[in-house]
C-alpha cells in the first residue's frame, strides 16, 4: 500500500518548540486532561499513540501507567521524541495506516489531530482495528469539522447584535488544503490538511467494523481581555467547540 507523506517534518522544529515550550496550549490545558479522565489509565494498560508527532501525549500517558507505543512517518519528529523520552516508550517511524506492530496488541490507540492530516483515513482505521485487542479501544480528537473548515470558515461579529458567530462557506464537500504554518515569514513551512464532514469518519469507522460508543465536543479554555467584545467572545467560547473526541470499538 503506498502511502502519501503529508506529515509535520518540514516544521518539526517549530512544532517541538510550540508543544514543549508553549504556554496555555489546547494540547496541554484541554486535550491532555479530557485524554486522560476518558483513557482512566490502569498500570500496564497498553495503548498506541498513532500519529505520535514529538511524544508530547507518548509521556503523559506513560507517566500515568501505561505501556506506550508511538508511531509517526516523520523521522524528524520520531527523533525528537526519542530524545524527549524515557527509553521504556517504543518508538518507530511508520505510517499510520501501516505500522507493522503486532496484532491485537492494544488496549487503546488514541490519535491526537493527526487524522484531518492524513489522506487515507479508511486505511488507518483498519489498522487500528488490526492492532487493537478484541475488546479495546479507538479514540481520535479532530479539529471540529463542522466548525473549522480550512479556507471555508472564521469567525464574524453581528455589532448589531453583539454577537460573535461562526461562518462556514462550505462543509459537506471533502477538501485538500496547504496551510501556511507562518504566515508572512520567507521560511514558513507547510502542512496538508483534509476536510471531511462527519458522515465520511462515521461511514469509514463503519467500514472497518468500528461502532461509535462516546462522542464529546471540547471547547476552548481561554477567555478574552476586557474590551467591548469581550463578553461576546467568551459566549462564542461555551457554546462552538474547538474540537471533536469520538471512541468507537470493534463489533463483535
Amino acid at each position: 500500500m503506498k502511502h502519501k507523506n503529508t506529515s509535520w517534518g518540514a516544521v518539526s522544529k517549530w512544532y517541538d518548540k510550540f508543544l514543549e515550550e508553549g504556554k496555555d496550549t489546547y494540547q496541554e490545558c484541554v486535550i491532555l486532561p479530557n485524554l486522560l479522565r476518558l483513557l482512566s489509565i490502569k498500570k500496564g494498560d497498553t495503548i498506541l499513540d498513532l500519529a505520535a508527532g514529538q511524544g508530547f501525549f507518548s509521556r503523559a500517558f506513560h507517566a500515568a501507567g501505561a505501556e506506550v507505543a508511538g508511531v509517526d512517518i516523520s523521522e524528524e519528529l520520531i527523533s525528537k521524541a526519542k530524545d524527549r523520552s524515557p527509553k521504556e516508550i517504543k518508538y518507530s517511524v511508520a505510517p499510520a495506516g501501516e505500522t507493522k506492530l503486532p496484532n491485537a496488541s492494544f488496549d487503546a490507540v488514541v490519535i491526537v489531530l493527526a487524522l484531518q492530516n492524513i489522506e487515507d483515513v479508511g486505511a488507518v482505521f483498519a489498522e487500528c482495528r488490526r492492532v487493537l485487542k478484541p475488546d479495546g479501544r479507538l479514540l481520535f480528537v479532530l479539529n471540529h469539522p463542522v466548525f473549522r473548515v480550512p479556507k471555508h470558515s472564521s469567525w464574524g461579529f453581528d455589532d448589531k447584535m453583539s454577537v460573535q458567530y461562526r461562518r462556514v462557506d462550505a462543509y459537506l464537500g471533502e477538501s485538500r488544503t496547504k496551510i501556511d504554518m507562518h504566515p508572512g515569514q520567507e521560511t514558513s513551512g507547510t502542512t496538508i490538511s483534509f476536510h471531511r464532514s462527519l458522515q465520511v469518519y462515521v461511514k469509514a469507522l463503519a467500514k472497518n467494523n468500528f461502532a461509535i460508543t462516546r462522542l464529546e465536543e471540547w471547547i476552548s479554555h481561554k477567555k478574552s481581555e476586557k474590551g467591548p467584545r469581550r463578553e461576546a467572545e467568551d459566549r462564542a467560547r461555551k457554546e462552538i467547540p474547538l474540537f471533536l473526541f469520538i471512541e468507537a470499538k470493534v463489533n463483535h
